[in-house]
């Protein structure tokens, strides 16, 4: 199962509660698609906290697919009311970081994976890292990719599969950095269709992003249904667009 999608169904939830709440959520925690741990980590909840949430999530075991038996735990403070979020400018680039994860694999596969991704977008060598994993429920791969700005922060990811080589894993994570960081946009793709619903619980908010995937359609017609919101996607030209939300 994939953690980090239950996580983020229910904190919503968690955040309007009588009092603080611990989460514990055993599954995959490193899956093909959906966010990586890192993600929630270093991107979502960082977005969250500009918006007034208290939260902070740990990793107390990977769990890959198939085998999952990763563990999570996070800790959610009770919000009285969220801050509007409005990100249009992600300010200077401050870091860049590039890992591969890996357990119970050769370490040549890592080492592939993190030549590819450098490839399509390098980093200094200081910053290219292969992180090996103590034994664990299962073995597996992931590739990650952080760039941290002033004001925001964008990760790209892919998990390894059987019948795709390493160079194709990380060469799709290069690639994805690459368009991120060219684009101009505050906030990534993946992020733009999770920060939704706490913008609409918000009252409102926008933020500046690349061309909105189908995700984006789909949970702003939900939410649409559901809260007095109104939504706009305009198209500021050369591939960056604004999503704005309001009552």
């Amino acid at each position: 199962g994939r953690t980090t999608l239950l996580l983020q169904t229910l904190q919503p939830a968690m955040l309007f509660a009588d009092g603080p709440a611990t989460l514990r959520l055993t599954g995959g925690t490193h899956n093909p698609m959906a966010p990586p741990f890192d993600f929630i980590d270093q991107v979502y909840l960082p977005a969250l906290r500009t918006m007034g949430v208290t939260a902070d999530c740990s990793l107390l075991e990977h769990g890959f697919t198939p085998a999952g038996g990763g563990l999570l735990e996070c800790r959610v403070e009770p919000c009285a009311k969220l801050s509007h979020l409005d990100l249009h400018d992600r300010g200077e680039l401050e870091s860049q970081k590039l890992t591969v994860l890996v357990r119970q694999l050769n370490t040549h596969i890592a080492e592939r994976m993190l030549a590819a991704a450098r490839k399509q977008h390098n980093c200094a060598d200081e910053d290219a890292t292969i992180e090996v994993l103590p034994d664990g429920p299962g073995r597996g791969i992931c590739c990650v990719y952080r760039a941290k700005f002033q004001h925001a922060s964008e990760l790209a990811n892919a998990c390894g599969e059987i019948g795709t080589t390493a160079e194709r894993v990380g060469a799709r994570v290069g690639k994805s950095m690459k368009h991120f960081l060219s684009s101009g946009a505050a906030v990534g793709r993946h992020l733009a269709d999770q920060l939704l619903l706490p913008m609409a619980l918000a009252g409102g908010g926008s933020f500046t992003t690349g061309i909105p995937g189908n995700h984006v359609a789909t949970n702003l017609s939900v939410i649409e249904k559901f809260l007095p919101i109104k939504s706009r996607i305009e198209d500021l030209e050369r591939g960056l667009w604004r999503i704005s939300l309001e009552r």
